[in-house]
């Protein structure tokens, strides 16, 4: 056997016992983290190593690491943590999986330099304070090599099996077959693309329309790379729900094929769906599936790990049975699974939990990204902060009277920021470093807070210094990828002047964000039906230069889809009144001539209302339904249940939203759209601040601003009418400016637009 285990998780799989406590918190972030490394190495004397890489075995398995820091002066070791707040609220079993981890690299570092003896040292270091807590325990060279193998011969079961299921699997998926027999147009030519970018280590974008199963198009052929050895595990990340579910359906396609094939597939789920006791704190003294968690984790696991499939179902189940927490039994077995569904977050968040363990274990993974024209927008949320004032004043009135000095000292900062605003909307070359150092300083204090009284600050307040942290992370790296605003807005609860001021740190490129998550990755692959054009995504998204292009020709027809232009009317904001009677009117036409079911796209909710209200008023016997603000799941499932029950009617809904994409209409189902409006983000001042952002970045701010991303959507809303290659439909376009031939280069090549 050869197993290759990182120190830190065989670790964590020998050494952590007792309650799941989450109160030692929040935790630096890795970038804070990152940072004190540097800091304590820097205090550091002359001579000093860090990052050493260290490798040791015993009986066929291999453990690897990175210490971080020997200093050959003193012969001491040191293993480096990160915190926030006091340092004697970290429970026991937290210190406990520390000291493992620097013992486990004393032994190799020993072995590594030949040395008789050392000091192993567990330096604690305060993001907020930088003060150091150093703890130190001498060891001969015999002691630290009886705790390794102690260790090793704890995990050695665990790694003969994990070695025996990674063998079985990679034979079977060797021989596993593609389950439909035959590709179907373009599906294999984008199947040997991704495999080809799991050989050759590059990322690929892939632009290939809906029809030809680009779910399993790339899933199998990622399986085939691990078969042969070039990667580890495949990471299948979605915008979506129904992203995740289309991911889990085609690997169950795969098991059908091969009922014995030993792959786990997990599927993660979001905290608040997968707790089970949402009113209870994550420690053992207030949740009891946190009480002995990890006491009981190995037989959870365990049980777990016995079937294929660890969909929200299985895991809840394996979880329940073993009194511990659903949502943290993913997080672990996430560690242990072959291919990992779940939202972007879990590997492009700056917390991305798939991310940290990439990193921490070397794997060599294939993240495949669904839909991936979405990830631009998601991202940018990712790496965006606001605080509102508003919010900030009831988190004030609710703080504990600990927090007041800390408190009255932001609000002094950020009074004194608002007083010097010339107008409602302003944007700063930077974060003022006074309002900065203000929330900086505020975070200290609620850590320290929340270490010694972990239930003495609200929800709400809570939320709001949460919503800080995040603050304060983006404003330390504010840089040219983002812009800082405030906003002035009307607060009939503020004192005096009665304006509240929103702050911003808000991202326009997140491609700095991202570029480390590619590189981490043996290969990513971008997957969508629209990434045109595939420089802007490529440029925003931060892909690297060598990223390989491909774009696939679809199975259908030009004569499949009626594409006809409206060219005499005009959906812009000032044409408005004027464009209400030509669409509804022209519905009318299309509906007379053809009766069936369409769906009808407008840029906003009141121009939607609008069209509705006249289309009832002039053509009363057209059945029509619209799309409503908040809708809920109930409620958007009751709206494409009419186009499924019945063949006739109108249905509206807003460019972009929830029916503009992943809806899945076949035949007479629908038979065709109308898309008045070309998408184009409005233009407001937010917005035009982010085109002059693009515009310095890219030169070409407009067309990466507005054109792009509002032609984007509208072929999205329209690949709503083709789906299979027997559909036959119709897409009227409803603006003068789909005559202009910027515009036309940015729809399929395969319509035929008259």
């Amino acid at each position: 056997m050869t197993y290759v285990v990182a120190v830190r998780a065989m670790c964590e799989f020998t050494a952590r016992r007792g309650d799941l406590d989450l109160r030692f918190t929040p935790a630096p972030t890795s970038l804070e983290g990152m940072a004190g490394h540097v800091t304590v190495a820097g205090r550091r004397v002359s001579g000093y190593e860090t990052e050493i890489t260290l490798t040791g075995t015993h009986r066929g398995l291999t453990v690897r690491g990175r210490a971080d820091g020997y200093d050959p002066a003193a012969n001491r070791l040191e293993e480096v943590k990160t915190h926030r707040g006091d340092l004697e609220r970290m429970p026991a079993n937290h210190r406990t999986l520390h000291w493992a981890q620097a013992l486990v690299y004393g032994h190799l570092l020993c072995r590594a330099r030949e040395l008789a003896g050392l000091t192993v040292a567990l330096v604690y270091f305060d993001i907020g304070t930088q003060k150091e807590v150093l703890l130190t325990q001498t060891h001969t060279a015999r002691d630290l090599e009886i705790f390794f193998v102690e260790q090793c011969e704890r995990f050695l079961d665990w790694a003969v099996q994990e070695e025996a299921h990674r063998a079985a699997r990679n034979a079977a998926l060797g021989e596993l077959q593609f389950p439909h027999g035959q590709f179907r147009s373009g599906q294999r030519e984008l199947a040997v693309s991704v495999y080809r970018s799991a050989r050759d280590g590059k990322p690929l974008m892939a632009q290939a329309p809906t029809g030809i199963g680009k779910t399993l198009a790339t899933i199998f052929p990622l399986l085939k790379a691990c078969a042969s050895d070039q990667i580890d595990r495949v990471f299948f990340l979605t915008a979506k729900t129904p992203g995740r579910a289309l991911a889990l359906d085609a690997i169950e396609t795969l098991h059908r094929v091969d009922a014995r094939l030993p792959l786990r597939t997990l599927e993660l789920v979001a905290r608040d769906k997968a707790c089970e006791h949402p009113d209870k704190a994550c420690n053992g003294e207030s949740c009891p599936l946190a009480r002995g968690f990890y006491d009981r984790l190995d037989a959870a696991r365990s049980a777990a790990l016995a079937g294929p499939r660890l969909d929200r179902a299985a895991v809840r189940e394996a979880a329940l049975a073993h009194d511990i927490c659903p949502y943290y039994l993913a997080q672990e077995l996430a560690r242990w699974a072959d291919v990992v569904v779940g939202d972007y977050n879990y590997y492009y968040d700056s917390s991305a939990m798939l991310y940290a363990l990439t990193q921490i274990n070397q794997w060599r993974v294939g993240v495949l990204v669904d839909e991936a024209h979405n990830l631009l927008d998601r991202a940018r949320r990712m790496y965006t902060a606001s605080l509102d004032q508003a919010a900030f004043r009831l988190a004030r009135k609710t703080a504990p009277a600990t927090l007041r000095k800390p408190l009255e000292r932001l609000q002094r900062e950020w009074n004194a920021v608002k007083r010097a605003q010339t107008a409602s909307y302003q944007v700063y070359t930077e974060v003022p470093g006074k309002l900065l150092c203000a929330a900086q300083n505020l975070i200290s204090a609620v850590t320290d807070q929340l270490a010694e009284a972990p239930l003495s600050i609200d929800e709400a307040s809570l939320r709001f210094f949460f919503d800080a942290m995040h603050f304060v992370a983006l404003a330390e790296q504010f840089g040219e990828h983002s812009i800082f605003d405030i906003t002035l807005a009307a607060d009939r609860y503020a004192p005096r002047d009665k304006t509240s001021a929103a702050l911003c740190v808000r991202n326009v490129i997140p491609a700095p964000f991202l570029a480390p998550r590619y590189a981490a990755a043996r290969t990513t692959v971008m997957f969508s039906g629209t990434l045109n054009p595939h420089h802007f995504y490529r440029d925003t998204l931060g892909l690297p230069e060598a990223t390989q292009w491909l774009d696939v020709e679809g199975p259908f027809r030009a004569e499949q889809l009626q594409v006809r232009v409206a060219g005499n009317v005009s959906t812009r904001w000032r044409d408005r009144e004027r464009s209400l009677i030509p669409i509804v009117d022209l519905i009318a036409r299309q509906y007379a001539a053809q009766p069936g079911n369409y769906l009808g796209f407008l840029s906003s909710f009141e121009y939607l209302q609008r069209v509705v209200a006249l289309m009832r008023e002039r053509h009363p016997d057209l059945p029509v339904w619209a799309q409503e603000p908040g809708m809920d799941e109930a409620a958007r499932d009751a709206f494409l249940a009419r186009f499924r029950t019945m063949n006739e009617g109108v249905g509206f809904a807003v460019l972009g939203g929830a029916f503009s994409e992943g809806v899945d209409l076949v035949g007479q189902q629908l038979i065709g759209a109308f898309i008045a409006t070309l998408g184009l983000p409005q233009m407001n001042e937010i917005n035009e601040q982010m085109r002059r952002t693009m515009e310095v970045k890219f030169g070409n701010g407009y067309d990466y601003m507005y054109l792009y991303p509002g032609l984007q959507k509208v072929v999205q809303a329209a690949g709503r009418v083709i789906r299979t290659e027997r559909d036959q439909g119709v897409v009227h376009l409803i603006d003068d400016r789909y005559r202009r031939p910027e515009v036309r280069r940015l729809l399929p090549r395969w319509w035929h637009v008259q």
